[in-house]
């Protein structure tokens, strides 16, 4: 265990907070969940700025402290609004404290806003501020982290002396009450009163380390109520806790103001169940909804706080225990009431009767009921009559309720308010004073004079808000022993329900007589409720239980009372309760299944009359009746003298005694046999229960075994990986040294050679560089001299060619060499475009013939793919090819007809500029003579050349062969007929065209027609 140097107490303090809007009849808290427990701050006004000055406290040591911090654990902070009249809570935001900012050096407290915030138009804030504290005080056992003592007690105005803290309960023995308060002011009396109901679950509380006493050991309830300790009847059973619902009553005098103060500091009662001296458990009971500020309920009828409370093992958080489910808790029945005396005197007496056990019947936890009764007569299913099999009650089995019931049908036999479906008497069992009076058979038993006549009714209205997915032939099902039988009460017929639909069970209503005291039914609608089970019935299958519905019998015990007259004039009591319950899936996880609506109603008929009724044994009677009808001889006939042996009166009665002493024996070994039975019976049941024990106590033993042992195993292989991870990281480690400590001496070395190779280096290259130096320094001279040189040679010729340049340009020749110069830069120009567009015209053809064999291979792939429809696409592709062609064609003919244009006319004007020259120059000529034309087109030059192969080929084909160029013309008929020739074959050749194809016969033609005029020329 740490020291108490290392306990801290992380303390949040919750100061105020601003922007709020204003809500009547709603209080605002604060909860703060930190490690799995909760704390929460005391109600406060929700008003602009509401006021909490509420310090929350967890303990902790700072080894725990470092492992939260490095997980970084918040602390959740949660407000509510609590509506005062319904007690309904609402979220309205959260705020997440990081546990890292706690230090243990006081800080400035905070503004944080609200997460989530439900005012979407309010930035609503909290001042929070976050420390850590020594705990000094640290206890060793403590059960759970405590909230600090809540800082808004107000004391009334009337009496402004009074500190809040100063509030104490004083024993005032001689008026038998503790005084809360002033004496002058606080002169009002009051009963609270604490009730442990039930208790379920308990052994979850036993861990597998604890040693509990080899003897049987007692288990108890412990709690401290005003300062008194208070425990009830010990018991030895954890799993099936019997013991008596015990009430601690005391009685206070104060007032109102004071004793909500009182409970708003002294806000939780504290319960533990106790081995010992050692607590395996606890729970807190709140106290604060006893009194609610400005509820005045306290003044017209008790005020409650019941329900089941978990149990919780002590230092839940520090042990680090496994949650429990919810099924499995451990679960204490609690309810503490409070009221002021003169409201109910009726209560009052029951209450101081229950506190001291005067009465023996109090303590008594069988309770069985009167009869039952059904005020619907088409309810079938509902027999309460007692099976033919069954015995009647004997002397050790009957109890004061047995006995009452009996009472009461006798006494209710003349009640006209009897339904014909209730339960018949019984005659072989109740036997009056007079046909047996104090006799072995008879068996006279008092009535408590405090015994009620009570009516309880129930009505299964209807179900609806079906959750699963399939439609249900249901029935429903539940059974009370306590209302006088323990044969189940059915729904009947079955009823189909689907999704979103509201049904309406048949024969759903049931009443129950019964006569018991206030004390003992409210006892038992606390402790046990009425489970309602839903069966879904099917033909074809086995009835299947679907869920479970818990209904709080107690919950009618608040309702309001209405007055109304009996059957004979006297004035009864009314209470009705109707609510909606969920029903509960059995099996699996607490899901809903569908949603039962019912309605309930309590009468009661007033205190009972009868004060005694008598009970007899239905086997004893018969015998009686048999020992009187055999101990009577018959008398002896006068008109018989002489009769046999066998005829005599005296053999007679022997005979009749034998066989008397024969039926005795057998009644007697019947009853002996009964009793083994029984015997037999109870030895089963203790078996069986011890059975249920040990098998339970096993469970929990393999389940905390098996978690220890997962534990363990995953603690191993942690181990095992760890002790793995650290021999290959060892491992790794030493090669890595050995490798870095080579690595050093190798670099160490080479760094050696390398400084030893860069001095000699640096030696040579510095021996070469002056070497270089010397020659470049003889060979600038030498250059040096020779620029000299070449500067003198170079002004020597300047001079001449200026001279000659100055001589030559008073030259007429030279100027017209330079125009002849000019004109000859410009004819290479155009040779030039000549020759580019001829290259661009043989580029083209290649192109063309390119997409030629292009064309031809795809239509090769075509014909291969699609054989089908070969015709169809032959027929379009070659449409498609002649418009193309010819397209192209006259596109061609049109730009080189275009380009041939613009050459012969270049020409043209080319050979006119010659001519123009020559006049401007006046150089000598015929005058009138003219160049010829075929001259003209005679330049040097590759594309006068083919200008005029090309003209000649026009003329050619447009049949012009006559003329001045007729023999010029003629002599490139060969030529243009060779180049016909080759163009036709390069297009066969590329196998997309054949000879039927339009441009191959155009070539055709043109051959032929060549062919004929080189014939007629020769």
């Amino acid at each position: 265990m740490a020291s108490k140097s290392d306990q801290l107490l992380i303390v949040v303090s919750i100061l105020e907070g601003r922007h709020f809007p204003k809500r009547p009849k709603h209080m605002l808290v604060v909860e703060a969940k930190f490690d799995g427990e909760q704390l929460a701050t005391d109600p406060v006004d929700h008003i602009d700025q509401p006021e909490f000055a509420t310090e929350l406290a967890w303990e902790i040591d700072r080894k725990a402290l470092h492992q939260h911090r490095l997980q970084r654990t918040p602390i959740k902070l949660q407000c509510f609004a609590l509506d005062a009249l319904t007690s309904a809570k609402e979220t309205i935001g959260y705020i997440l404290l990081d546990l890292r900012t706690a230090q243990e050096t006081k800080q400035a407290p905070k503004w944080y806003q609200l997460l989530s915030n439900k005012y979407t138009r309010f930035k609503c804030e909290i001042q929070i501020s976050i420390a850590l504290e020594t705990d000094s005080k640290a206890p060793v056992d403590s059960f759970k982290a405590k909230g600090a003592p809540p800082r808004d007690g107000k004391v009334p105005a009337s009496l402004p002396g009074l500190d809040p803290k100063d509030i104490m309960a004083v024993l005032n023995e001689e008026g038998g009450y503790h005084q809360i308060g002033p004496a002058e002011s606080c002169t009002d009396f009051f009963l609270m009163s604490v009730t442990i109901a039930f208790a379920t679950q308990l052994e979850q509380l036993i861990p597998c380390t604890m040693k509990l006493p080899e003897r049987q050991p007692e288990f108890f309830f412990y709690y401290s109520l005003l300062g008194n300790d208070v425990t009830n009847e010990p018991f030895n059973d954890l799993i099936n806790p019997n013991f008596e619902p015990e009430r601690a009553s005391v009685r206070i005098r104060s007032s109102i103001e004071i004793l909500r103060v009182y409970l708003a500091f002294q806000s939780k009662l504290q319960i533990h169940l106790c081995c010992g001296d050692q607590s395996l458990g606890s729970t807190e009971i709140p106290l604060t909804g006893l009194l609610k500020k400005g509820s005045t309920e306290i003044n017209q009828r008790p005020v409650t706080v019941e329900g089941a409370f978990t149990l919780d093992p002590p230092n839940r958080a520090k042990q680090k225990l496994a949650p429990i489910p919810v099924e499995l808790a451990p679960t204490v029945g609690v309810s503490v009431a409070l009221q002021r005396e003169g409201i109910d005197a009726q209560s009052l007496i029951e209450l101081k009767t229950q506190n001291e056990h005067e009465p023996q019947h109090s303590k008594k936890r069988v309770l069985t009921p009167i009869k039952e009764k059904l005020n619907e007569p088409k309810s079938p299913s509902v027999s309460p009559v007692m099976p033919n099999n069954q015995s009647p009650p004997t002397k050790d089995d009957a109890t004061e309720s047995e006995v009452e019931s009996l009472q009461y049908d006798k006494d209710t036999k003349a009640n006209p308010k009897a339904i014909s479906s209730s339960v018949p008497a019984l005659p072989a069992q109740l036997v009056t004073a007079s046909s047996a009076p104090e006799t072995a058979s008879g068996q006279k038993i008092a009535v408590p004079a405090t015994s009620h006549h009570f009516c309880f009714s129930i009505d299964l209205r209807s179900i609806h808000d079906l959750e699963v997915g399939f439609p249900i032939n249901c029935i429903l099902r539940y059974s009370y022993p306590f209302f006088g039988s323990a044969a189940p009460i059915m729904t009947n017929p079955p009823i189909e329900v689907r999704k979103n639909m509201e049904v309406f069970l048949p024969q759903s209503y049931c009443a129950f007589d019964f006569a018991t005291m206030p004390h003992q039914l409210q006892d038992t609608f606390l402790r046990i409720p009425l489970l309602i089970e839903l069966w879904h019935k099917d033909k074809m299958s086995k009835d299947l239980l679907l869920g479970i519905a818990r209904i709080q019998l107690s919950n009618i015990l608040s309702a309001e009372k209405t007055r109304f007259l009996g059957s004979n004039g006297e004035q009864c009591w009314r209470q009705t309760y109707s609510e909606s319950v969920p029903i509960i899936a059995a099996q699996g996880s607490n899901n809903r299944i569908i949603n039962l609506s019912y309605t309930m109603t309590l009468e009661d008929y007033g205190i009972l009359k009868t004060r005694e009724i008598f009970v007899s044994d239905s086997s004893q009677g018969l015998t009686a009746v048999q020992q009187n009808s055999s101990s009577l001889p018959p008398a002896p006939c006068p008109s018989e003298v002489q009769t046999e042996p066998r005829e005599t009166l005296e053999y007679k009665a022997a005979l009749e005694l034998e066989m008397w002493k024969e039926r005795q024996e057998d009644i007697f070994e019947n009853q002996l046999k009964q009793k083994e039975l029984a015997h037999m019976q109870a030895l089963a049941e203790e078996w069986k229960k011890r059975d249920r024990e040990r098998e339970s106590l096993v469970k929990k033993k393999v389940a905390e075994y098996t978690l220890l042992e997962g534990k363990l195993q995953k603690t191993l292989i942690d181990l095992e990986k760890r002790e793995h991870q650290l021999a290959i990281t060892e491992s790794e480690l030493q090669r890595e040294r050995r490798e870095l400590k080579s690595e050093r001496e190798q670099n160490l070395q080479e760094l050696q050679n390398s400084i030893r190779r860069a001095k000699e280096d640096c030696v040579h290259q510095v021996e070469l560089e002056r070497l270089k130096i010397k020659q470049l320094e003889e060979d600038k001279h030498r250059l040096q001299q020779q620029l000299n040189d070449a500067e003198t040679k170079y002004k020597i010729l300047e001079k001449e060619f200026q001279q000659f340049k100055d001589q030559q340009s008073n030259k007429p020749e030279i100027r017209l060499q330079s125009e002849i110069n000019l004109l000859t830069l410009e004819k290479v120009e155009l040779e030039r475009k000549l020759e580019s567009a001829t290259k661009s015209k043989l580029h083209y053809k290649q192109q063309w013939g390119r997409a030629l064999k292009e064309l031809a291979r795809l239509k090769q792939r075509e014909q291969e793919s699609q054989m089908a429809r070969l015709k169809k696409q032959q027929e379009e592709l070659e449409q498609m090819r002649l418009r193309y062609l010819a397209s192209e064609e006259k596109d061609t003919v049109k730009t080189e007809r275009q380009e041939l244009l613009d050459i012969r006319n270049e020409l043209n004007r080319l050979n006119i500029l010659p001519d123009n020259l020559l006049d401007k120059a006046g150089l000598p000529g015929k005058p009138g003579s003219r160049v010829p034309e075929g001259s003209r087109c005679q330049q040097p030059g590759l594309k006068q050349q083919e200008q005029k192969q090309c003209q000649d080929s026009r003329e050619i084909a447009s049949g012009k062969v006559d003329g001045p160029h007729g023999d010029a013309l003629e002599e490139g008929l060969d030529e243009y007929l060779t180049r016909l020739i080759e163009e036709r074959d390069t297009l066969m050749r590329t196998g997309v065209y054949n000879h039927e194809d339009r441009i191959i016969s155009e070539l055709d033609r043109q051959i032929r027609e060549v062919l004929a005029k080189s014939n007629t020329s020769n």
